[in-house]
């Protein structure tokens, strides 16, 4: 399944003058994934209000439908599915921040909407993983 989709970093030390957090809003392209990954030094919430989907963590298969939401911690292995027909969204939560990972790897939906060439990422992802730690 290929990854695809849009992340909008809404609330981040620049902007709140508080450095332990970064929001915001990640649409999650029909029928995509972000692929298997943890993060080290951060924490993760995922919260659903539109669509459905699903993450995997740790192996184990977790729906996110509206008003669900997910916490992942330090170290813990996760990808984050949508299998369905549309899009689906959600807000999200990491501390400490990760809003300028965000900024390199996403572009910004045109017109207001998530289009297909809108949510298609950079093929470097990895790369700039590596790059920014």
């Amino acid at each position: 399944m290929p990854a695809s989709g849009h992340a909008d970093p809404k609330l981040y030390p620049e902007n709140t003058r508080f450095d332990g957090l970064s929001m915001g809003f990640q649409d999650h392209r029909a029928r995509r994934a972000r692929r298997e990954h943890s993060t080290t030094n951060q924490i993760e919430l995922q919260i659903c209000f539109r669509g459905q989907g699903r993450v995997m963590v740790n192996g184990k298969s977790h729906d996110l439908v509206p008003g669900t939401a997910c916490f992942l911690g330090h170290d813990v292995k996760h990808e984050i599915i949508n299998e369905g027909p549309g899009s689906w969204s959600c807000s999200g939560g990491l501390a400490p921040r990760l809003e300028h990972f965000f900024e390199a790897i996403g572009r910004a939906p045109r017109g207001g909407r998530a289009g297909a060439a809108a949510l298609r990422g950079p093929a470097d992802v990895v790369a700039i993983e590596r790059r920014m730690g």
